[in-house]
């Protein structure tokens, strides 16, 4: 017990305690030990008065959407944290490092995930382990891989220990997010973390919308974290192919996701706001959502695959105009004499914006709209007619 309480302050898990707890409790129950159930009692409420004072002063939850580096560039590329969720708990940072070359032992080709303080960067978790393997086998033999491409090991020079370090994040399915709401939630019980890799298939990592690619790995730890070590071997590895338009469409995902944060966040942040609402809008954006629209629903795509992605993104790009509406109207009432006519900008650069992207969400794929069959009184087991799509 003595290091549970030295532990739970050390990684702010104050919502774990009561999961000790059950385990404690009816032991002390059976023993009609009443003095060390007070005790635990009170160390449980000590706790959830912690968690509690953290949900409501919004240190906790209240966070943008956990972003991935984009492929887009005027979306996040980098990792980020809400100032409010860093003033209190730092449940840690996650970082990928694989081992490539015979001088690594059993090593060679392991690849691990390692947990780092919520403040590391990349650079420093690079210079640590260059620093490390290069005292051990020697600094010209000790090579840093700074991409995240996938590693072939024919073209390495074998007299060399290469690391590859990567920065990840925790994947959950979307039947996980049900259940994971809070801050604790997503930082907890971690065994599946993911990174993406902008390509083409020319070789570069960005090209134009219409060619840039994306993979998207994802990585399976041994065990979970928080663990009793800072590192976990991986044991299974996916990678998800995205092509140009699905890559797109996350983008503008992401970007709407931004927008309702910012308009809805408590206590309202203005310059927050008037920054993603410029990047939105803003008319200096290069390949903004203006021209994300122009490339992919100028015109109805010839491969009927590629018609319910033509959809989704029409969609998407519809939900995020009624964001951008919102979001301006909220602007109008948080800011002063001295911003009027930035926010007019803003708002003529909106209505420009709108009616460009008119036409083009106007545009509908009919195949996508067979109308249903009319209802049929005639109805047996065999012959259902209200229950199938017409035939072209």
């Amino acid at each position: 017990m003595l290091l549970i309480d030295w532990l739970v302050p050390q990684g702010g898990l104050y919502e774990a305690v009561n999961e000790v707890y059950k385990i404690l409790i009816p032991i002390h129950e059976a023993n009609r030990d009443f003095q060390k159930l007070a005790v635990l009692h009170g160390k449980l409420q000590d706790a959830f008065n912690k968690i509690t004072s953290q949900v409501l002063c919004g240190c906790c939850d209240a966070r943008p959407p956990s972003p991935t580096p984009s492929t887009l560039p005027w979306s996040p590329t980098a990792p980020r944290q809400s100032t409010t969720a860093l003033s209190r708990r730092m449940f840690g940072t996650y970082f990928r490092v694989g081992f490539y070359g015979p001088k690594f032992g059993d090593l060679d080709e392991q690849e691990f995930v390692y947990k780092e303080p919520s403040i590391t960067k990349l650079a420093e978790i690079s210079h640590r382990l260059e620093e490390f393997y290069a005292e051990r086998f020697g600094d010209e033999v000790v090579e840093i891989i700074k991409d995240s491409n996938p590693v072939h090991k024919n073209k390495l020079d074998p007299n060399k220990a290469y690391i590859q370090l990567t920065y990840v994040e925790p994947f959950f399915d979307t039947y996980e997010l049900k259940d994971r709401i809070t801050y604790f939630d997503k930082n907890y019980n971690l065994r599946t973390f993911m990174f993406c890799t902008p390509f083409t298939l020319d070789g570069r990592a960005h090209g134009d919308l219409h060619e840039q690619f994306k993979r998207k790995t994802l990585l399976t730890t041994s065990h979970a974290f928080p663990y009793i070590r800072t590192r976990i071997n991986v044991t299974h590895k996916e990678e998800i192919i995205l092509i140009p338009i699905e890559v797109a469409i996350e983008d503008m995902q992401k970007k709407t996701q931004e927008l309702a944060f910012a308009t809805h966040q408590d206590p309202a942040d203005a310059k927050m706001l008037q920054m993603v609402l410029q990047g939105c809008v803003g008319t200096t954006v290069n390949q903004g959502p203006l021209e994300v629209a122009q490339v992919f629903l100028a015109e109805i795509p010839e491969d009927p695959k590629l018609y319910r992605h033509h959809n989704k993104l029409r969609l998407c790009f519809k939900d995020f105009t009624k964001r951008c509406e919102d979001a301006l109207r909220k602007n109008k009432t948080l800011i002063g004499p001295d911003q009027r006519d930035y926010h007019r900008e803003l708002e003529r650069n909106y209505q420009r914006l709108r009616e460009a992207l008119h036409p083009l969400l106007s545009r509908r794929i009919s195949q996508l709209y067979t109308p249903v069959a009319p209802y049929s009184a005639h109805r047996n087991s065999f012959s259902r007619l209200s229950l199938r799509k017409t035939e072209a």
